[in-house]
């Protein structure tokens, strides 16, 4: 079974921060949030290269999904991360701009000023896309595509990742994590560790093909408190000789290589016949 470590650098608009945050007390409409922006830029100073230090101390090659934005901002977090055999991701140029609501031209010059930015930066175009929020929208695929984008996580109906088709050619579609860590930093921040290391025995014990995505938020994530069960996840995970520490690159390669155009399909197989016995 695999697990895919992807580490997401966010970057607002000006005068924009996450519609999620720490404070408890919400303020009256139309104030500037000043305390949210600052909250959002802890990633890029400091969560990035704590989560980054984590991944580098265990040997594992992750996944750096980010704004065009934050590259620009954070020039020497990209070129440490590319120096150390991450895989860089583009995720939009700003966090909160949303694809489904441009017009097609909008929306192909932000993919391509997106592409464009992190390149200058990291010396190469990104394979992969994350649309911001699952913002995508009808033409996004297509758009893509043309930007010769090999994959993309935009995938909601599966835990595997399988090739669709479009108009213009094909693309895989990868899923992303369904527990990440702005789900319990409020609450209790050792909820990721339980249900990452349930999820991780679960498809270990039952689906040789399964793969586990840890996925962070570099302002959420690479704070300590969140560091602390990262940590202690990867431990645990470093304990198996048969796991396969990897990246969506690298499992499109494999897919090439292997013909395989649909991983999801293999294993739904796999139950059918084991279930007819």
């Amino acid at each position: 079974m695999g697990v895919v470590s992807v580490v997401k650098l966010h970057t607002w608009s000006p005068g924009h921060w996450p519609t999620y945050f720490t404070r408890t007390t919400p303020l009256r409409s139309g104030t500037l949030n000043l305390a949210g922006i600052n909250w959002s830029q802890y990633g890029g100073r400091e969560g990035i290269w704590r989560l980054l230090y984590i991944l580098n101390s265990y040997g594992i090659k992750g996944t750096i999904q980010l704004n065009g934005k934050s590259a620009e901002l954070y020039p020497d977090v990209v070129k440490a991360a590319v120096s150390a055999g991450h895989a860089i991701v583009a995720h939009g140029y700003y966090q909160n701009e949303l694809l489904l609501y441009m017009s097609p031209e909008e929306e192909k010059a932000t993919i391509r000023k997106t592409l464009d930015a992190i390149e200058r930066v990291a010396g190469a175009r990104p394979r992969g896309w994350a649309t911001p929020i699952y913002g995508f929208g009808e033409r996004t695929l297509d758009f893509l595509i043309e930007e010769k984008i090999q994959w993309t996580h935009g995938a909601l109906d599966t835990s595997l990742p399988y090739r669709t088709p479009t108009a213009r050619g094909s693309i895989y579609l990868f899923p992303w994590s369904d527990f990440v860590d702005n789900r319990v930093l409020r609450g209790d921040p050792s909820g990721l560790f339980n249900a990452q290391k349930d999820a991780f025995d679960y498809l270990r014990a039952n689906e040789s093909l399964g793969i586990v995505h840890v996925g962070l938020h570099a302002h959420v994530g690479g704070r300590p408190v969140m560091a602390a069960q990262v940590d202690k996840l990867l431990t645990y995970f470093k304990g198996f000789d048969d796991v396969w520490f990897t990246y969506p690159d690298e499992i499109v390669g494999w897919l090439e290589e292997a013909k395989i155009d649909d991983l999801a399909g293999a294993a739904t197989q796999g139950f059918a016949k084991a279930i007819a016995g």
